[in-house]
């Protein structure tokens, strides 16, 4: 088995290569990866030298290089992460986003076709997408295979997009394909400019603690490690053609959160209880901010026997502790010194 991981310097995606790395040392793992601002090498130093795995650094939105790196390697199967995935860097930019996560997607789906026909026996194009293309819901409900799209930011059109790319290709071509879509990830290696990284740093550094409108905006959070686990799992059983929502059955209001998190760190740095919590400053609401995302994932529950091994709570102390023993980790992301390890490892 030649598996191409897109994204695998990334925060999930360096989880799923390692997963598959370690787990599987018949397979030999691609990890490509264009090194933008979020793909971070160091995320796999204990599995860089592993002799069934090879970085190649690229980009998704080259359709050459990426159709001449299909006919070089004759991958058989893709896992396919890269993206952009920050909503509001997708409000500044949003082409950035249709170039990589629409077009970027459809160049590998035209490599894929292109390398093996009509012949598709044994192959598979796993496509990662998230739960924000179902749109908002309201106080109640959940999320389902079968809810209708409904997008609300340029990511999550730009998301939604490519979904439709990957069925589109399964239906015209044949091209074997599956999808899931997934809650908000959280743990290890993310990088600090999501919510739960970037308030660890904020409360390492007695910083401000951004909370959009009035912090009631609801969202289902899922470690990524379980997510890892769960890729794995559909990747090897899935049934070809479908859809698989995967979340952590973990529903948080942001402020709730923000205060278990201010709790917790006030705990772990042995300050007085409550101290964390006077960071927490409102700020202006985001355009098009969806309130409440819930995932129904008892498809995949049921039908491959997965399911979370850890709670929120359980699962933000790991990251917490996790954060503050890789405290060298966290000084390269915020300083941008991460960027330079490619070149020292592969110059």
């Amino acid at each position: 088995m030649k598996l191409l991981i897109t994204g695998g310097a990334g925060f999930i995606g360096s989880h799923v290569v390692r997963q598959f790395v370690t787990a599987y040392p018949e397979y030999h793992i691609y990890n490509l990866d264009a090194l933008t601002y979020a793909g971070n090498l160091e995320n796999l130093k204990d599995v860089e030298t592993a002799s069934n795995y090879t970085f190649i650094k690229g980009d998704i939105t080259d359709a050459l290089f990426v159709d001449r790196l299909f006919k070089t390697h004759q991958f058989d199967g893709v896992i396919h992460l890269a993206a952009e995935s920050h909503v509001d860097r997708s409000i500044t930019d949003p082409l950035a986003f249709v170039k990589t996560n629409v077009l970027g997607t459809i160049h590998l789906l035209n490599a894929f076709k292109g390398l093996w026909g009509s012949n598709f026996e044994g192959k598979l194009f796993y496509h990662i997408s998230t739960d924000e293309v179902y749109g908002t819901l309201g106080e109640t409900g959940l999320f389902t295979e079968t809810t209708s799209y409904d997008p609300n930011s340029p990511y999550s059109a730009s998301k939604a997009s490519s979904d439709h790319f990957v069925r589109a290709y399964g239906e015209t071509y044949g091209l074997p394909y599956v999808i899931t879509n997934c809650s908000n990830n959280y743990g290890p290696n993310q990088f600090p400019e999501k919510l739960i990284p970037l308030f660890i740093h904020n409360i390492i550094q007695n910083k401000p603690l951004p909370v959009y409108g009035d912090g009631n905006y609801t969202r289902d959070w899922l470690y990524v490690i379980d997510h890892a686990r769960a890729i794995d799992l559909v990747f090897h059983q899935c049934k070809q053609g479908e859809t698989y929502n995967i979340g952590g059955f973990n529903e948080w209001k942001n402020i709730d959160l923000v205060k278990l998190l201010c709790d917790k760190m006030d705990q772990r740095l042995h300050r007085p209880k409550g101290q964390s919590e006077q960071l927490i400053t409102y700020v202006k609401d985001r355009p098009g901010h969806d309130k409440r995302y819930a995932i129904d994932a008892s498809k995949i529950n049921e039908t491959l026997g997965w399911q979370p091994s850890v709670t929120f709570e359980q699962g933000l102390e790991k990251t917490i502790d996790w954060y503050l023993g890789n405290a060298e980790w966290l000084a390269h992301v915020t300083s941008g010194e991460y960027q330079s390890y490619y070149e020292r490892q592969y110059s």
